[in-house]
């Protein structure tokens, strides 16, 4: 039946490899922090977890040599984090640490980690939240604050962030920051929820591997809406996808047809 996941509206990208996707998605993370340090002399981002982003984190740290980057004016947060420490090997946070801040000349003052390991993680969860409020602040008088770029990843079964199907976060209208126990993993996790994620300027969804084949064929050709995914477009930012062949494979010439 479709989707409109991939309307015309918004920008795909579907790069030969794995690489040339990160490549891509550097190529739109550059452009956002040029465009808002240039406006507001700041750069708020939100970076992905998992295993996704590591090649473009890479990339990214490379062209920290050519000080093509404004390290010093961008505010780093998280989109979600694990319940564990962040020196830990699964932290999202220790990802980003080891792939990109220990190889750029970042402010580490500009950089917030989720405090994943808290002993109370819904208090922590609205003290990230109240963190986000001080220093992205809102100035659409909407009450949620707007990221000029949020960075997502997807897991092979359509989640993004820490939002899983079934999740009752799905449905959250007033926290912007929640954390839940995922009973599919047997662990908590802290997530932004959509609210906060489709207030964003820009929303980010690189996609790479062949083991995420059918979650796109179930979002841009069926439409299916009980994917976590189908749900991030932001409402009046801009949404970008970048896909590898791999990713895109089942569902390559409907994404092509529609742009």
């Amino acid at each position: 039946m479709g989707s409109d996941w991939m309307d015309k509206a918004r920008t795909i990208f579907i790069e030969d490899s794995q690489q040339a996707a990160a490549c891509r998605a550097v190529e739109v993370i550059e452009s956002v922090v040029h465009e808002s340090v240039a406006s507001r002399d700041v750069c708020n981002i939100a970076l992905a977890g998992g295993t996704t982003p590591i090649p473009a984190y890479q990339v990214l740290a490379t062209r920290a040599m050519t000080g093509s980057i404004p390290w010093n004016r961008v505010n780093f947060f998280f989109g979600d984090e694990r319940n564990v420490p962040p020196d830990h090997i699964e932290s999202n946070y220790h990802t980003a640490q080891r792939e990109l801040f220990d190889k750029a000349p970042v402010d580490w003052s500009r950089v917030y980690p989720m405090p994943g390991d808290a002993a109370d993680l819904q208090a922590a969860a609205v003290s990230y939240e109240q963190t986000i409020r001080h220093v992205v602040g809102d100035n659409s008088g909407a009450g949620i604050p707007h990221f000029d770029l949020i960075m997502l990843g997807m897991g092979c079964d359509g989640h993004v962030a820490s939002l899983f199907a079934g999740s009752a976060l799905l449905d959250e209208t007033k926290k912007l920051v929640a954390a839940e126990h995922v009973e599919m993993l047997g662990r908590y996790r802290m997530t932004m929820t959509l609210p906060l994620i489709k207030a964003a300027h820009n929303v980010l969804l690189l996609v790479t591997g062949e083991d995420k084949a059918e979650m796109v064929y179930k979002a841009v050709i069926e439409g299916d809406r009980s994917i976590p995914a189908m749900h991030i477009k932001p409402t009046s930012g801009k949404f970008w996808i970048v896909v590898d062949k791999a990713a895109a494979r089942l569902a390559v010439d409907e994404i092509e047809q529609r742009h």
